[in-house]
């Protein structure tokens, strides 16, 4: 399955140069409010070191990581969803994606103006918040219009979509966001074919300067409060930190980030945070061709994770070969994996955990 991301926020908040970090695509960054004319897409790997352990016992010809579909959105402003700056020529382009990163300035600097004057992230959040619940509210209302019209005739349908219709309208009327009502799962089905930008997941990127690297500060603190009450997850990391790493070789890479107290590149926490907000998990196939990382859904069976790979493997499914990543580097091979018992069948009942290394048996 492909996973797509949307970075939203205000101008100036660092949106450019956290993509760039990310995917190398060299979207434009400049101090100035929309820069990004069109929005930019790259393809980030999520960073898994589980690949390489596999690949240490399995040779392979390539390694393939998971991968996530970044867009980068022109930055939005008070009065967007009317039309104010780039207006909702923007907003249309992220009803598609599976979840919103919505990078929060953290971080002062008065070389960077900032489009409301003053660093306050809550604000901030508000405002974007506010102008894509008016976008919702705008597409709900033209929903349950076109559906009060064709139920008019007795389609029961119809009748269905615009119940739904007007829920939504009232919820966002109300000033909620659409992932924090309740719905039937029949009624989630008709809520996902809106494609309303406030029933997204929200990951909130704080954007911090170096000295607030890794631990925070009071900007993010409030940050990770709102998240908190609101059910949405945070991160904590400086773009310009980024951006540096990404133009490192490989090599050099850890003992940069060794002086600057860190693991790992924010961007790694980033990724993990997205898959878990969003309910994903991660197996592998390795043979000798290629190792290969595969995301599934949390809760997904054995068949349906060897459809992510061809409809054809979940059609003709037949059982799964499992084992997990220790195992294989305690026995040294597959081989020995066998011979210990250690290599598991498992049939269409199941349940995929995260980090199994997967071959599928399956009729053509």
């Amino acid at each position: 399955m492909s996973v797509q991301a949307g970075i939203v926020g205000l101008p100036n908040v660092g949106k450019s140069t956290i993509f760039n970090a990310l995917t190398a695509a060299g979207a434009e960054s400049a101090n100035y409010p929309f820069c990004t004319i069109e929005p930019n897409v790259g393809i980030v790997p999520v960073h898994d070191p589980r690949l390489q352990r596999i690949e240490s016992v399995i040779p392979t010809q390539k390694v393939i990581p998971a991968a996530v579909e970044i867009l980068d959105i022109a930055g939005l402003v008070r009065g967007a969803s009317k039309g104010e700056g780039l207006g909702n020529q923007f907003l249309g382009h992220i009803r598609s994606v599976d979840a919103i990163l919505h990078v929060v300035r953290c971080f002062e600097d008065p070389d960077v103006v900032h489009v409301d004057g003053a660093v306050d992230p809550l604000r901030d959040i508000e405002t974007i918040d506010l102008e894509l619940a008016l976008a919702d509210l705008d597409s709900a209302e033209k929903r349950l219009d076109k559906y009060r019209k064709q139920s008019k005739g007795g389609d029961k349908e119809a009748a269905f979509h615009r119940d739904v219709a007007e829920k939504l309208v009232a919820w966002l009327s109300a000033g909620h966001p659409v992932r924090a009502a309740s719905f039937t799962p029949e009624e989630r089905v008709s809520v996902r074919e809106a494609q309303l930008l406030t029933s997204k997941p929200v990951l909130y990127v704080c954007n911090v300067d170096e000295s607030a690297v890794p631990g925070g500060n009071a900007h993010t603190e409030r940050v990770r409060a709102h998240a908190q009450r609101h059910g949405a997850g945070s991160v904590v990391l400086s773009g310009k930190i980024e951006a540096e790493i990404a133009e490192l070789a490989p090599g050099e890479r850890l003992a940069f980030l060794h002086d600057l107290g860190l693991e790992e590149p924010g961007l790694n926490l980033l990724a993990r945070e997205a898959y878990r907000l969003l309910g994903l998990q991660t197996y592998f196939t390795a043979g000798p061709k290629e190792i290969r990382a595969w995301t599934v859904p949390i809760g997904c069976k054995a068949p349906q994770a060897a459809g992510v790979i061809h409809t054809d493997f979940e059609r003709g499914f037949i059982r799964a070969e499992v084992y997990t990543v220790p195992d294989l580097l305690a026995c040294g091979s597959e081989a020995a994996l066998k011979s210990k018992g250690l290599l598991r069948v498992e049939g269409k009942e199941y349940v995929v955990q995260d980090g199994d290394v997967m071959h599928f048996r399956f009729n053509v």
